[in-house]
Parts: structure tokens; C-alpha cells; sequence
């Protein structure tokens, strides 16, 4: 019998505060293994969580503080206005 497993096995948060999901989709034969592969993504910090799932969610949520989300959007406007003072230059 075929069976096809869907699941996240892996939540990282990262220095500046976003968090990194791996989702893993196995293709199974009478328990054994016949393929596997990996889906990523990062969810930075103040995104919408809504469509992820709720042990995401949790930790999105605990991560997340208002100090964080400063943080990271302090951070991604230097980097913008870095990038802007290199294209004026």
C-alpha cells in the first residue's frame, strides 16, 4: 500500500528573530521509504501566520515580541537605504 506523509519536522528561529519551517512529504511502500523531499520557508518577524500550522503559530507568537518586530523592521530599513545610497552613488 502507498502512503504519502506531509509533515513539519523542522522550526528554527534565527538570530534577527525569523523562523524557518522545513516540510517533509515521504512517499511510502509497506512502511518502507521510497521517496523524500523538502519544501522551506521563512517567516519573518510581524508576517501573517494565519495559514500556518497552530505549533508554528505558537512559536511565531512567543518569538514575535513587540521589541522584536522593531528589531527586524530597524534592520530592513538600514539595508534599504544602504542599497539605495549604492544605486545613487
Amino acid at each position: 500500500m502507498l502512503t504519502k506523509d506531509v509533515l513539519i519536522d523542522k522550526i528554527e528561529v534565527v538570530e534577527n528573530g525569523a523562523v524557518q519551517v522545513r516540510q517533509t512529504t515521504r512517499v511510502m511502500e509497506n512502511g518502507v521509504e521510497l521517496s523524500k523531499s523538502y519544501h522551506r520557508w521563512v517567516l519573518t518577524p510581524g508576517m501573517n501566520t494565519d495559514n500556518q500550522e497552530p505549533r508554528v503559530q505558537a512559536i511565531c507568537n512567543a518569538v514575535w515580541t513587540p521589541e522584536v518586530i522593531a528589531a527586524f523592521e530597524a534592520s530592513r530599513q538600514q539595508q534599504l537605504n544602504a542599497i539605495r545610497e549604492q544605486q545613487a552613488a
